[in-house]
């Protein structure tokens, strides 16, 4: 059984751990983080929540099945992997689109590199939380 101050603190503190994640998704592929940390921070953030407030709600707060985040995980990265194929170049190879603009012009830069990044950051949260709920429900 947990604190009220506990539970007060852990809301605030899911928040702040969930948003630092997506920042650390969204940097990775420019700067250190990336889908690995960032779905660490993620799951960290469940772990806390699960730890004051139990793990059947922990499972509520998720609302999807741990190991189905981290099947739509290993097919976003899949896709991403793909998508160097279907344009004709070697598995795995980063693939741009440009939006409002050329290369190396201002506008909207989107890859597959993200696309990737993005399936590692559900397939890291799914497996942790999907380890953690598996053995907190064990005791």
């Amino acid at each position: 059984m947990t604190s009220l101050i506990v539970r007060a603190a852990t809301r605030v503190l899911v928040g702040l751990l969930l948003v630092f994640s997506i920042f650390m998704l969204l940097r990775g592929h420019n700067e250190p983080g990336g889908g690995f940390i960032g779905g660490l921070i993620g799951a960290t953030g469940f772990i806390l929540y699960a730890i004051a407030h139990g793990c059947a709600a922990a499972r509520g707060a998720l609302r999807a099945d741990p190991r189905s985040i981290a099947v739509a995980g290993l097919g976003v990265a899949l896709l991403a992997g793909v998508a160097g194929l279907l344009a004709g170049d070697a598995i795995f190879t980063g693939q741009w689109l440009f939006l409002g603009g050329a290369e190396g012009e201002k506008g909207l830069q989107l890859s597959t590199i993200l696309l990737f990044d993005l399936g590692v950051y559900l397939v890291v949260l799914g497996a942790v939380l999907t380890i953690v709920f598996a053995l907190e429900e064990e005791v």
